[in-house]
């Protein structure tokens, strides 16, 4: 079947091998781009009923929205923001973990040319404050959960400057907007779009796995960088139900559950829950006969503990992971249990997909794939000379022409961005290595890398090792300071519930010979930690800062 959009944004889209795929994929770029307009309200005029987002929640409760549904809707949502003082060039912030009117609401702000700023509900009042104050935002709008409003309220006490406070429900405090009462007495947008592809559209604080986060902004054409990452990783197409697991706080919620996924023609599916449970997501998926799945490595980790002969998965097509390095203990337990591979891709806020296992190329697991054709990926080593098979390089993108997908700077930040961005060159500060068949092999961040009696140990080789023991559930490896070595290496592990009271100086016995039998001996972790939780990220990721700080005031 042919797709009309991807038609619109591709001089190809259809490839018969991977080859095919480098040499000839190739965007066309609207000189006027804006993602609501042209894609969501064109899907509206080319296919009114189809569905666009099946909803539910942990509640039972269930809403469909067609493209018709959110043409109307999100302009409404639009009337309603003008209504109340977003304008153009206004930032907003987007508190609303996965409710459906997160959508709804992002599209309103792309079609007034307003600025999204998507943030986590585990925001404290300190973390609002910094961010208010760093980006100057104009309203927030979240949900009516007690917790989220107090945290609000507290960080509007200390910067009043926040003009709106808005409140999708249950809770519409006094002094806050009620968002669903808005929406529903607005009559829908006709006013002209305003935005030009080169204006701003949408912005992330990082993660902040070191340092205090950076604010990741990209313009218009960033949805067009999702092509790759949902027609050609994910493997989309009309017809498609794409789950994507992912709170949309976390610019992986743009990556998955909107902006290429709608390219592609698929509909969103959106499971509204407050605490992960596996059993839940695989019951969704055999209930509503889910196509292609995407979730980080920590929920596949989860997944294949459970006793999937329990549920129906016969309806997937096509599972994805990213967000962390997948650790190929976990692949080949879920293709033996389920006979599906997953297709692990590679990106971060600042980009799409930047690399992948597409459909053409086998899969190597453990490995992330291959270079997205729309980047001029390379692997340079210190001396900005490029890395050769097997050899350690960080991860850079060439940014002589623009890169379609590649944000635009980080804002307010010219000193961050010179540091990233320098000499034609975007230096992600991720580490990898190519093999002679050109696939990339995660190896860690940049000032991840242990440095132990000459030796370079890159965390995520470690790490890997220890996954394929049958007690480690999850594990992080970081330095830890020694007087011979320069450092030796840590290992802190979440232990599976059946292994948890074995936990002790035999275990940990065990755990390190294994680790000398699945890689380099010299590798091994001289010191392990059993602990309940590793330390994250509002977004899931490992912070192995905070156990190389806790571990330096331990020695202090």
């Amino acid at each position: 079947m042919t797709n009309p959009m991807l038609e619109r944004f591709l001089k190809k889209t259809t490839f018969e091998s991977q080859e095919d795929f480098e040499n000839n994929f190739e965007f066309i770029i609207p000189e006027n781009f804006n993602f609501a307009y042209d894609v969501m309200d064109e899907w509206a005029e080319l296919t009114p009923d189809r569905l666009a987002l099946l909803w539910c929640n942990d509640k039972g409760e269930e809403r469909r929205f067609t493209f018709a549904d959110i043409r109307r809707e999100t302009n409404k949502v639009a009337t309603y923001l003008l209504s109340i003082g977003i304008k153009k060039g206004d930032f907003v912030m987007l508190i609303l973990k996965r409710r459906y009117q997160f959508w709804l609401t992002m599209l309103a702000l792309h079609k007034i040319g307003a600025v999204a700023i998507p943030a986590t509900f585990l925001l404290t009042k300190k973390d609002i404050v910094y961010r208010v104050k760093s980006a100057d935002i104009h309203s927030i709008i979240c949900c009516g959960d007690d917790e989220i409003l107090r945290h609000v309220n507290e960080a509007h006490e200390e910067w009043p400057a926040l003009k709106n406070r808005v409140s999708i429900g249950p809770n519409v405090p006094e002094g806050w907007q009620d968002f669903n009462a808005g929406v529903a007495a607005a009559q829908e947008y006709t006013g002209e779009r305003v935005t030009k592809s080169s204006d701003y559209i949408l912005m992330y604080f990082t993660s902040g796995t070191s340092g205090h986060p950076k604010m990741v902004i990209h313009d218009h054409t960033y949805p067009i960088g999702h092509i790759g990452t949902a027609a050609y990783w994910h493997n989309l197409h009309i017809g498609s139900l794409h789950l994507t697991v992912a709170d949309t706080g976390w610019a992986k919620a743009t990556w998955g559950k909107l902006y290429g996924q709608w390219i592609a023609g698929a509909t969103l599916f959106v499971y509204d829950h407050e605490k992960f449970t596996p059993a839940d997501i695989l019951s969704k998926i055999g209930k509503y006969k889910i196509t292609s799945f995407c979730a980080p490595p920590t929920i596949y980790r989860f997944m294949i503990r459970e006793d999937l002969s329990q549920f129906d998965l016969s309806s997937l097509e096509h599972v994805t992971t990213a967000g962390e390095a997948l650790n190929s203990a976990v692949y080949d337990k879920f293709l033996e249990i389920t006979g599906l591979e997953i297709k692990e891709g590679f990106g971060q806020t600042e980009g799409t997909c930047l690399i992948a296992t597409t459909p053409w190329i086998k899969t190597k697991p453990g490995s992330m794939g291959r270079p997205m054709p729309q980047y001029d990926i390379h692997l340079l080593k210190k001396d900005g000379t490029e890395a050769g098979v097997g050899e350690n390089g960080q991860i850079a993108i060439r940014t002589e022409k623009k890169q379609i997908g590649l944000f635009c700077e980080y804002y307010r930040n010219s000193e961050a961005t010179l540091n990233a961005w320098h000499d034609g060159y975007y230096y992600t500060g991720d580490l990898a290595y190519k093999d002679e068949d050109g696939y990339y092999w995660f190896v860690g961040r940049a000032d991840d890398v242990i440095k132990s009696s000459g030796y370079r140990i890159g965390p995520f080789e470690v790490e890997s090792a220890l996954m394929t023991h049958p007690a480690v559930v999850e594990c992080a490896i970081t330095g830890v300071p020694d007087d011979i070595r320069g450092m030796v290496v840590k290992a802190t592990i979440v232990l599976g519930k059946e292994w948890k009271d074995k936990a002790g100086e035999d275990l940990v016995a065990e755990l390190q010979n294994h680790v000398k039998k699945t890689t380099a001996p010299y590798k091994y972790p001289r010191i392990v930690e059993f602990v309940d939780e590793l330390p994250k990220t509002h977004s899931g990721k490992i912070r192995r800062v905070e156990i190389r700080e806790k571990d330096a005031k331990g020695k202090a």
